[in-house]
């Protein structure tokens, strides 16, 4: 086997890589998510360190959603499941790096408006690609292109629903901040837990929804029905 063989089998291994460190640390973000709200069990700044412990450890499925793009893309023109133009392919991979460079910029100056500017731009980054991802897999289905195989096209679009349910992730966490920043003024009290903890509920919502919308695109690209 010469060394150029090697290429795609790898960037496929990088691509289910990619898919085990996303579901990885998203689950490990939802049961950081799970003992914050166990008032009975921690301290408050305890729990606090376990929310700032989730941030940190968020970061993970953030990066594997953004470098998913340009390297699902890559695959499907190496694979030759889709005659994808290069010049699309290294576009999606300059959009990647905008969209990393966003996501840790974010957080390094977190608490800022340097950081408030660079989410606003993520966020509109996501809607675009999540509407882009949706009308090429609608229309990839209905008509048989521009992706002409079957279950690439299904995935395609359920790639751009797992967008939009981990878009409304962040709608639904949205007003979690001023209820910690009201928690830490005020104290652990009804009043300011069952708020928050009403929130983190709807938040949970969109979690499982990315949670089965990954698992049943992993399952058409390891199975390709079809």
């Amino acid at each position: 086997m010469q060394p150029a063989d090697l290429i795609y089998p790898t960037l496929v291994y990088i691509h289910l890589l990619l898919f085990v460190l996303w579901l990885g640390a998203d689950v490990g973000v939802f049961l950081l998510g799970q003992h914050f709200r166990k008032r009975n069990v921690y301290t408050l700044d305890q729990r606090i360190a376990l929310l700032k412990l989730l941030v940190i450890v968020d970061l993970t499925p953030r990066t594997a959603w953004a470098l998913m793009v340009p390297l699902s893309l890559t695959v499907s023109h190496m694979g030759g499941w889709w005659d994808l133009p290069v010049p699309i392919v290294g576009a999606a991979w300059c959009i990647s790096a905008f969209w990393l460079w966003l996501v840790f910029d974010a957080h390094s100056h977190d608490m800022t408006p340097r950081a408030a500017q660079r989410r606003k731009w993520e966020g509109w980054l996501r809607y675009v690609l999540a509407a882009g991802y949706i009308f090429l897999g609608t229309e990839s289905i209905l008509t048989g292109y521009p992706i002409a195989i079957g279950w690439l096209a299904w995935k395609a679009l359920l790639f751009g629903l797992i967008f939009v349910a981990a878009i409304m992730i962040d709608v639904s966490f949205k007003p979690v901040g001023p209820m910690l920043g009201k928690l830490l003024a005020d104290g652990s009290s009804d009043e300011t837990e069952l708020p928050l903890l009403c929130a983190m509920n709807r938040t949970r919502i969109w979690v499982w929804c990315v949670y089965v919308l990954l698992l049943a695109t992993a399952w058409l690209g390891v199975v390709k029905p079809g």
